[in-house]
């Protein structure tokens, strides 16, 4: 009886692990830490995302864990991409909400190994600039009083990140935005690297076709790195 209670704890301990872990293209390792919110089904977002995204843009990947992290706190994020780890909000509004989080880390991912690629003749960063100067001379017309050395610098910087959320705010950013063909969202305006992958969430989940019209440099940035990854195969 004691060896019969034991094996189905053991059973019962297993299926839980099993529910909590799932796989991703047979190598890449999937741990819930803590609950999703809005009953969120992980098979259909994963399943969203291979779908989407060819398994050898994902190389950089080995794991993706789901939960409520310090770092998020820190850095007044939901989700980050570090050594071979994507780590994910559990509080998401829905299921593409999450497919997007992870499919933006996946883009940063890329960053190191085609950094040649992405940046390294300043194509993709004259693109951004010219918007992001465009987008200035926008804001000043309607009223605003933007710093202009904000707009300047291609990095990422939280005085502008605070500066597009705050003052502007996102609402009137996006509408900003779409209606004169900058960005493909009001977060890809805060830095390059946002405004690259952004960009890469645009090309695999939304409007292709828009993308290379508003953004040409980075749409053919992104299928560079596409078409040399699949060349490797």
């Amino acid at each position: 009886m004691t060896y019969k209670l034991g094996y189905i704890k053991e059973s019962h301990e297993r299926a839980k692990r099993q529910l909590r872990e799932y796989v991703m293209f047979e190598n890449i390792q999937i741990y819930i830490k803590d609950k999703i919110s809005n009953g969120i089904d992980v098979r259909a977002v994963l399943d969203r995302i291979t779908s989407s995204i060819p398994s050898h843009l994902l190389r950089e990947i080995d794991s993706i864990y789901v939960g409520m992290f310090e770092n998020f706190k820190q850095l007044d994020t939901n989700a980050m991409y570090k050594d071979g780890a994507i780590y994910v909000s559990n509080e998401q509004d829905d299921e593409q909400d999450m497919v997007d989080d992870i499919v933006h880390e996946i883009a940063h991912s890329l960053e190191n190994p085609y950094g040649y690629i992405i940046y390294a003749d300043g194509r993709l960063e004259s693109e951004f600039m010219a918007k992001r100067e465009k987008l200035y001379e926008i804001l000043k017309a309607e009223g605003l009083k933007p710093k202009k050395s904000l707009f300047m610098d291609p990095e990422y910087s939280l005085e502008m990140d605070m500066y597009l959320y705050q003052v502007v705010g996102y609402d009137r950013l996006n509408f900003i935005v779409s209606s004169y063909g900058l960005f493909t969202s009001a977060y890809s305006a805060t830095a390059i690297r946002e405004y690259f992958s952004n960009g890469f969430e645009y090309f695999f989940l939304d409007d292709r076709k828009y993308l290379k019209e508003i953004c040409p440099v980075l749409y053919s940035k992104i299928l560079e790195i596409y078409k040399e990854d699949e060349s490797e195969y």
